[in-house]
């Protein structure tokens, strides 16, 4: 009888596992899906590709404030209701970015996109969070990044098939479309992970104070911002890769999709691999030795571009450093969310606004160098590597040698 009550609560696991991973895939399919319609885009309101590279700024700066205001809002009301609405706005916005007359429009529409992805980001962490032990809350976010990972392999392919033959307005009615059925399995399959604290207080004076206690703690504050710099190199070559590898390498929309997935592939491929590794090593240390080979690879793709910037070279550096972040990202979450429980959906999202306020600035600081030379790009992924180094070396040189090891 135990037995068959465990089986069944670990099917009901996964269930829930793979219903957060599906929604938080409305991320990066919502960004990867029309970036290979960016010349599209950018000849349709008759700008340019940089100019197009705003309307991911504005979505990574919606989904940081989005991602603030929701972790309070979850904490008190509960993750379920939040998210439905969430949701709600993400089609509403989707259907917005479709019809946008204007570049303006669109912009503006992508931050309300974002507004909604946000509820997904926050909601699936914490109730991660909210299940599972603190022991298995690294692995259990490995398995999200796996069904979520197969998003931005895919995204780039649907999204030039779209492209070539609806036009790239079908991309966000498609996003619609997915946002409904999300809806429905959030409704049906994802149940109410915590109690309601309705003692939480939603002023936006105490919101402040409250998230500025969580950014202050000595663990959080370092593995926050390490894993922020690491994903903000990660946006870096995001934003870029229409333009690295369409303008600068000649690829076709069709040969940028098929690359970007087979790189986006070596994310998965990481954070499954992580798995094995948690068995046999701590969280830190793993993520102290990834950290190193990242500013390692990271300098060798600066020197590629100084010294020619060969297209196998930087192929396999970028996927190198995208496998290495299939590592780094859950378990950066995972270190930074060990000290909370109660407060687990404002750490959650405290977390992912920081994240993509790192996204959002590395962005935007490469949309403002309007050249075909890679070395902005690789000038800010190696400065954001160091920076996510420096930050865990800080942590190993103030805890105590043994928590490298009872970490486990």
């Amino acid at each position: 009888m135990q037995e068959r009550i465990a089986e069944r609560n670990k099917k009901q696991e996964y269930i829930i596992l793979l219903v957060l991973g599906t929604m938080i895939a409305l991320g990066p399919f919502s960004i990867d899906a029309y970036l290979p319609g960016f010349e599209n885009i950018a000849n349709d309101y008759h700008t340019t590709v940089s100019e197009i590279g705003l309307t991911l700024t504005s979505y990574f700066i919606g989904i940081s404030i989005g991602q603030l205001a929701y972790g309070p809002i979850m904490d008190k009301y509960g993750r379920k209701r939040p998210l439905l609405m969430g949701l709600g706005m993400y089609l509403i916005a989707s259907l917005c970015c479709m019809y946008s007359p204007t570049l303006d429009w669109l912009i503006v529409s992508r931050f309300f996109l974002a507004v909604g992805a946000a509820a997904g980001m926050v909601a699936a962490k914490a109730i991660v969070r909210d299940i599972f032990p603190v022991n298995e809350v690294a692995g259990a976010i490995s398995i999200l990044m796996l069904i979520m990972g197969g998003a931005p392999i895919i995204a780039p392919t649907v999204g030039s098939m779209i492209i070539e033959s609806y036009g790239w307005e079908m991309i966000f009615l498609f996003l619609a479309f997915f946002c409904g059925l999300m809806i429905i399995s959030v409704s049906k399959f994802l149940p109410e992970s915590i109690e309601p604290d309705r003692e939480v207080n939603l002023r936006p004076v105490q919101v402040i104070k409250k998230y500025y206690g969580i950014l202050v703690h000595e663990k959080f504050w370092n593995f926050a911002l390490s894993g922020s710099f690491a994903i903000g190199a990660m946006f870096a070559y995001i934003s870029n890769a229409p333009k690295l590898f369409m303008e600068n390498f000649d690829l076709s929309q069709k040969e940028f999709g098929i690359l970007f997935g087979l790189n986006a592939g070596g994310l998965i491929l990481g954070s499954q691999i992580n798995r094995l590794f948690l068995k046999k090593y701590s969280t830190f240390q793993i993520t102290f030795f990834n950290s190193i080979t990242l500013v390692i690879l990271s300098g060798l793709f600066l020197i590629n571009v100084f010294s020619g910037n060969t297209f196998i070279i930087s192929v396999l550096l970028l996927f190198l450093m995208l496998f290495l972040l299939g590592f780094q990202n859950p378990n950066t979450t995972t270190l930074s969310l060990e000290p909370f429980k109660k407060k687990a959906g404002r750490a959650s999202a405290l977390i992912g606004s920081l994240k993509m306020i790192l996204g959002a600035l590395t962005s935007f600081i490469l949309s403002q160098f309007h050249t075909k030379s890679s070395l902005p790009l690789a000038a800010v992924i190696f400065i954001c590597f160091m920076a996510s180094f420096i930050f865990l070396f800080r942590f190993s040189r103030i805890q105590e040698p043994s928590y490298q090891l009872s970490e486990r």
